[in-house]
């Protein structure tokens, strides 16, 4: 649990930053393990699979063209041994369209050694991201 919410702290340092293409990804490395590997849905804008820190700095870089903003809104963590499952409400606008949209995200985090290396994000509508997303 430390890992993952230290990660999420990182992450909002990153993001205030100026996040993706701006600021350094320094603070989050320490979280992921040197070959994370991060599966998302291939129907999203930023679909695919995501591996190591380049990887990863690649996938914050899709999701700031993809998303003005993405804010967690509510997070229940649902189990706290690996693998974690966190349940996250989000609150995001497209960045091409201007449309908002409120959706969760169930995630399994794997943590070995202190380090995540593996995510695995479960969308309940990808169509509505992808049409949210979608210029008409």
């Amino acid at each position: 649990m430390s890992v993952l919410k230290g990660m999420y702290a990182a992450e909002a340092e990153y993001l205030a930053a100026g996040g993706p293409g701006s600021a350094s990804f320094a603070p989050l490395a320490p979280f992921f393990a040197p070959d994370v590997v991060l599966h998302q849905a291939s129907a999203l804008p930023y679909g695919g699979v995501w591996r190591g820190h380049k990887g990863m700095e690649q996938f914050f870089l899709a999701m700031s063209r993809t998303w003005d903003t993405f804010e967690m809104v509510d997070q229940a963590f649902l189990a706290t041994t690996s693998p974690l499952v966190v349940l996250t409400d989000v609150r995001a606008r497209a960045r091409t369209t201007g449309r908002k949209l409120d959706f969760p995200i169930l995630q399994t985090i794997t943590v070995e050694d202190g380090r995540i290396t593996e995510v695995r994000p479960f969308y309940w509508d990808t169509a509505a991201i992808v049409d949210a997303c979608s210029p008409c």
